[in-house]
């Protein structure tokens, strides 16, 4: 199982993070994007290296880059605000590259609330830009995620099977947010294995329905006995992240996780 270091997006860079999850017995890793945790134009060449060459002496391997969503819209309708996202996103796939790292998560994009753009020129905005991306990641070596988020305007994961099959390339897969599509009403087993071929990874959370969150498990709505057996039969969970969020002693959250999903039938090893 694949863990994130969301828990410590405040309290320490990625590198330190990881250093300490390796040293409480983990392998593999996905990290967000975000300032002051991991950001692209804070860290330099050299210092990119510099952490490359530390994860591997420590015996970490990052799985995943998340590049975010929130300061990103690759189908915003300013030709400007998207290449600032292109260029973005493009600074993380370097460091996907650095790291070795084979997967780099994104958002398809926001659409405005209210007076909204028409959808087709939203889908054609956002198609536009993954044209510029793609061949990006690979080149690279890696391959884009996107990932099921309430507030992007392609929210369920029958949008972006939709999307990732209208691309169609290898490069170009889904990240199943368990969390995610339980807040908005989507049953996550039946999704999973109706879209199994389109998905790569799964960001395993609970969630309660009035407010969104990454919670622990068995802590909200989510049937993890049932995604255990899904999982089994698609992905296996060596393809699942573990994005619980609690700032308060994550490595003691994570553990309990790795328990509860036990308890609840997970092959954690397969």
């Amino acid at each position: 199982m694949i863990i994130s270091t969301f828990s410590y997006l405040w309290s320490s860079t990625a590198i330190d993070a990881i250093e300490e999850l390796v040293d409480n017995g983990y392998e593999t890793f996905e990290v967000p994007i975000s300032s002051p945790h991991c950001w692209p134009d804070e860290i330099s060449n050299s210092e990119i290296s510099a952490m490359g060459a530390k994860l591997d002496a420590c015996g970490a391997e990052v799985r995943s880059l998340n590049a975010g969503g929130y300061d990103l819209n690759l189908a915003s309708p300013a030709a400007n605000m998207r290449l600032k996202s292109i260029e973005h996103i493009k600074s993380v796939i370097d460091v996907a590259a650095a790291w070795g790292a084979t997967e780099v998560v994104i958002s398809p994009g926001t659409r405005r609330p209210m007076i909204s753009p028409s959808l087709d020129n939203v889908y054609e905005w956002m198609y536009e830009s993954l044209d510029q991306l793609i061949p990006l990641a690979t080149q690279a070596g890696a391959r884009l995620l996107l990932e099921n988020t309430p507030y992007c305007f392609a929210p369920t994961l029958g949008d972006l099977a939709t999307i990732v099959s209208t691309i169609n390339d290898d490069a170009l897969k889904v990240v199943y947010d368990i969390a995610n599509a339980a807040y908005i009403g989507e049953d996550p087993v039946p999704g999973l294995l109706a879209h199994r071929e389109a998905i790569a990874l799964v960001h395993a959370s609970d969630t309660g329905m009035e407010t969104w969150g990454h919670d622990p498990i068995g802590t909200g709505v989510v049937d993890f006995n049932g995604l255990g057996a899904a999982v089994q039969e698609t992905c296996g969970a060596g393809n699942v992240v573990l994005e619980i969020i609690r700032e308060d002693d994550p490595l003691y959250e994570f553990e309990k996780a790795m328990h509860d999903l036990r308890d609840r039938g997970w092959k954690l090893d397969s």
